[in-house]
């Protein structure tokens, strides 16, 4: 049973009772209620209980911004590179060496 939300909760229960085999008298006493309590004769009835009507849940959205500040601790690091260069050169040293043949030369030799 759909149960429109503008209605009186006691004419929803009239409904509910009427559907659940109630009496026709009982019954004609629910529909004949107001917003008041008070039937159309104006006698009101008492030890009406009415049913809890679920409503839709209705949820309400809050936004927060919080903000954190967060500190950074960064090294920052010289490292310094010595590069050792080795230029080569040549510086010519000039010797000298000697060398002496003997040539023995006999001429006219008659031996």
């Amino acid at each position: 049973m759909k149960i429109n939300n503008n209605r009186d909760c006691c004419e929803a229960y009239s409904e509910a009772s009427y559907y659940n085999d109630a009496t026709p008298a009982m019954d004609m006493g629910y529909q004949n209620m107001g917003m008041n309590g008070m039937n159309a004769m104006g006698e009101t009835i008492s030890g009406v209980v009415c049913p809890p009507v679920y409503e839709c849940p209705r949820e309400t959205v809050c936004h927060r911004y919080i903000c954190h500040e967060v500190p950074h601790i960064q090294p920052c690091n010289t490292r310094i590179i010595n590069h050792h260069i080795y230029r080569h050169t040549y510086t010519p040293t000039y010797s000298c060496c000697e060398e002496n043949e003997v040539q023995n030369v006999y001429e006219n030799r008659c031996c």
